[in-house]
């Protein structure tokens, strides 16, 4: 019967671990980010000129959108103004749940004081007040995108010439009717605004079936993984060069720092992992817990004898044999309590309680025992689980960070790969220009990404003097000394740089740091004060030290001078030479052999006679 019962459990466990997987193999895509698009094209105007192109580009643009997996595309051509303003009021209503946006419209538009519009295929604008009745203004589209949580993209190539100039007739003589369409400054973030042509200029509607900002727009937009704003940079290139740089597309707004891409980057092919034999048994070991029956133990250790779920299954096994001792020896004690009643009730022996109680006594005595023996068997038991999640957990552990540590390698891999056939591609499409359009690419402001090797080098190094990392001149050879400031800025900054070269992304990095990173490193005898080296100075009876700090001097005897030194040798000769001093009687002159006493108050010095050899002796007197 035990059996059946853990057949069953078996099986009630294995459909509830199928139906949870299920469960998530269904909801898990409903995850993903929801797109929508609304794409509008105008040509068939009834009170102006025709158009050629939009109904060609909406059908382009549109089956682009579907191809890249938007949930949603709406595609509606040559609406009249009640039909497009219904339009936007039911996309608006999609955009609620979406986490992007895009309209795209095609058409003629025009510049109010400021302000741009929409026109419809019914607009009938003979003056200026007409505008604001007969057009869809700029902020519905705006309006219409707002609920989206990640992107919110409105793309016009709507910047032709306004048809209704020549003809229309102004209410008031200073209202300022543009040409092209006015600047936009969105207020709401992660929202971008495209125009066909910068703001004050006129877009081409193209000689050939669709407009060279559509034709540019399908080429790039789509490409899995690319960044919108690099993206529309590669969409500004290719108008430029196709229409010999008489129109530039703009783009407005402003995203975040991550990348947003129109279509997500497909998934990098990284090695799966590999199946752990240990997920069976663990799962095997599991059921069994649940079960917590003894035939459910001895079958897993029948299908497992060895190994580490075997040693706790076993633990398992005597937790439940001590249940089943105390168990047995709970009923043994019943039973001789009844003994002992029973005895006494039909009035026994003695001996025979004695007996009976004794009995009674032991089977208690038991009791505990077995009692005891369960605590210590479960506390084991407990002991054994709380391994068993612990090493678990550390397995997992230590595969999630190797196959994250996987996936970071590759994604590198990936992104220098095409960093370098995206900069190859470049190359031979800059060898492919002409000379007069390589001329004109020269005057046109290059963007960031399209820097020559030497320009970006210099603007490496100038950034580098900024942030304080590069004390030497900038130059336009990555030379050992910007090796060396482009380490200390990865040291002080936090960043990982290949200090070989100059590249992109560490002059975004630099340009994106404030003040100063490297600290300041000042010469002998200055110390840093905020961004300068000051000189140190040492107050009286002080001096610099050899550690760059101001130390007490200490006293020194003074050292005699060569002079002095001359001087006291020249005293002590002629003290040695002198005759003694002598300033009373007892002194002997002799002069031409004939010697006498010397007189009291006199004493004897050398001869001073003019021509004397200086040898002789003369006496005198105070």
């Amino acid at each position: 019967m035990m059996k059946h019962i853990f057949r069953a459990c078996s099986i009630a466990l294995t459909a509830l671990a199928f139906f949870v997987l299920a469960t998530w193999l269904v909801c898990g895509p409903a995850l993903a980010e929801k797109r929508v698009a609304l794409v509008i094209g105008n040509s068939a105007y009834k009170n102006t000129l025709r158009l050629t192109n939009p109904v060609n580009d909406a059908a382009l643009v549109g089956d682009m959108f579907k191809k890249a997996g938007f949930d949603a595309v709406d595609v509606k051509t040559d609406l009249n103004a009640s039909e497009m303003r219904r339009m936007l009021r039911e996309f608006a209503g999609r955009v609620r749940d979406a986490d992007m946006a895009v309209i795209y419209y095609a058409g003629h538009g025009i510049e109010l004081d400021g302000n741009n519009y929409l026109i419809p295929t019914d607009a009938m604008l003979e003056t200026d007040g007409d505008v604001l009745d007969e057009t869809v203004a700029l902020d519905r589209a705006l309006f219409a995108v707002e609920p989206a949580k990640r992107l919110r993209l409105v793309i016009l190539d709507a910047c032709r010439d306004n048809p209704f100039s020549k003809t229309m007739k102004r209410m008031v003589a200073s209202r300022a009717i543009g040409r092209g369409l006015a600047k936009v400054e969105p207020t709401s973030p992660n929202t971008m605004i495209a125009f066909a042509a910068k703001a004050g200029s006129t877009a081409s509607d193209g000689d050939s079936r669709n407009s060279p900002f559509a034709t540019a727009l399908v080429e790039h937009l789509p490409k899995p993984g690319l960044d919108l704003r690099k993206a529309f940079g590669f969409v500004r290139d290719d108008v430029l060069k196709n229409t010999g740089s008489r129109q530039e597309p703009y783009v407005y707004g402003s995203l975040g720092g991550d990348d947003v891409p129109l279509v997500p980057a497909k998934p990098v092919a990284v090695a799966g992992p590999q199946a752990n034999p240990q997920d069976s048994v663990r799962r095997d070991y599991e059921l069994a817990l649940q079960a917590g029956l003894r035939e459910a133990w001895e079958a897993f250790l029948q299908t497992y004898p060895d190994g580490f779920y075997a040693n706790l299954a076993r633990v398992q096994l005597k937790k439940i044999a001590a249940e089943e001792e105390r168990t047995a020896a709970t009923e043994k004690a019943r039973q001789a309590e009844q003994e002992k009643v029973k005895l006494a009730a039909e009035r026994a022996h003695k001996a025979e309680l004695e007996k009976a109680a004794a009995a009674a006594k032991a089977a208690e005595d038991a009791r505990i025992a077995a009692e005891k023996q369960k605590q210590i068997e479960q506390a084991k038991a407990d002991a054994a689980e709380r391994e068993r999640k612990i090493a678990e957990a550390a397995a997992a552990k230590a595969l999630a960070e190797k196959q994250a540590a996987e996936k970071v390698k590759a994604e590198l891999a990936a992104r220098q790969a095409a960093e370098k056939t995206e900069q190859a591609a470049k190359s031979a499409a800059d060898r492919q220009l002409p000379e007069a359009e390589q001329k004109v690419a020269a005057l046109s402001p290059a963007p960031a990404s399209t820097l020559s090797a030497a320009d970006l080098t210099k603007s490496v190094q100038s950034e580098l003097r900024r942030v304080g990392c590069l004390t030497s001149a900038v130059e336009g050879e990555w030379n050992s000394a910007a090796q060396r400031s482009l380490t200390l800025f990865n040291k002080y900054a936090g960043t990982q740089f290949d200090v070989k070269l100059a590249s992109v992304d560490a002059l975004d990095a630099l340009k994106a740091r404030p003040g100063r990173v490297c600290p300041l490193v000042c010469n002998f005898g200055f110390k840093a004060d905020g961004d300068q080296c000051v000189k140190i100075t040492c107050r009286a009876g002080y001096r610099l030290g050899d550690d760059n700090e101001c130390e007490k001097v200490s006293e020194k005897k003074p050292v005699a001078t060569r002079e002095d030194t001359r001087k006291r040798d020249q005293s002590r000769k002629e003290a040695e030479t002198a005759a003694p001093k002598s300033e009373a009687s007892g002194q002997i002159i002799c002069r031409s052999g004939v010697c006498r006493p010397v007189a009291k108050g006199c004493r004897i010095v050398r001869d001073p006679t003019p021509g004397g050899a200086g040898m002789g002796q003369a006496e005198v007197c105070n």
